[in-house]
């Protein structure tokens, strides 16, 4: 399977404070790669440095053949990325932002009715993108925003805690969600301080805790390694 991602010995600091001590991994194609940890770990900064937000102190990274320092806007075009804290126009309709937001990514209007028609499939919101967004529940939202980073089929969607504050009904359909997509080729980066969640979603993971990685690989061999019922558990024992 073909790497979309590679993280070499990524390294960032903010003065004194170093947040980011070396992180290494990598993003095969059509997989869904989680780092988990908990707040402050380093996981927000990996994914704003993934997303040209942010400028690396040190390390490489290279997407597709590119590199992040060389090749930024190679990057921008192949990427969408959907932060914790995303927000969308409140007093516009559903329907109304995801074509406002099509337009900055299509090539002519053929392009941006593909993207429009493809992030209404995907919301499931039907008849609600008539309604103004500040109607909609904080689920909805959350939904309406992953339509919107998914709507190009871009080669990696970052998606930071994409089911932050969702209740279990709303959290268990934006997995759903990202696991129908990753079928159709698009590879995801995500991060969450739900272990739980991780795992059910994510092909491989990597514990990252005080801006390092403390192990990787496939939920199932985490687990098998640190003899543990869950992840939560692992990653208990990978910090002692």
């Amino acid at each position: 399977m073909a790497e979309v991602l590679e993280v070499e010995g990524l390294k960032k600091k903010y003065g004194a404070l170093e947040a980011l001590k070396g992180v290494s991994f990598k993003v095969e194609e059509g997989e869904i790669f989680g780092l988990i940890g908990p707040n402050g770990a380093g996981k927000t900064t990996t994914l704003r440095i993934i997303a040209t937000l942010l400028t690396p102190s040190d390390g490489r990274v290279i997407f597709r053949g590119y590199d992040l320092k060389k090749n930024p806007e190679k990057f921008r075009k192949g990427i969408s990325y959907l932060p914790e804290e995303a927000g969308a126009y409140r007093n516009m309709k559903g329907l109304d932002y995801l074509r406002f937001m099509a337009k900055f990514y299509s090539h002519d209007e053929t392009e941006a009715n593909k993207f429009v028609e493809r992030a209404v499939s995907i919301s499931g919101l039907g008849e609600r993108l008539k309604d103004k967004v500040g109607t909609y529940s904080k689920g909805m939202t959350r939904k309406l925003l992953l339509a919107r980073a998914l709507m190009t089929k871009p080669a990696l969607a970052i998606l930071d805690e994409p089911t932050s504050g969702l209740d279990v009904i709303n959290s268990l359909e934006v997995r759903e969600m990202i696991k129908r997509f990753t079928r159709e080729g698009v590879s995801v980066l995500l991060s969450s301080h739900n272990m739980l969640e991780v795992e059910f979603l994510s092909d491989r993971v990597a514990l990252i805790d005080r801006g390092l990685i403390l192990d990787s690989g496939t939920p199932q061999s985490l687990k098998e390694k640190y003899q543990a019922a869950n992840l939560e558990i692992v990653f208990r024992s990978a910090v002692q």
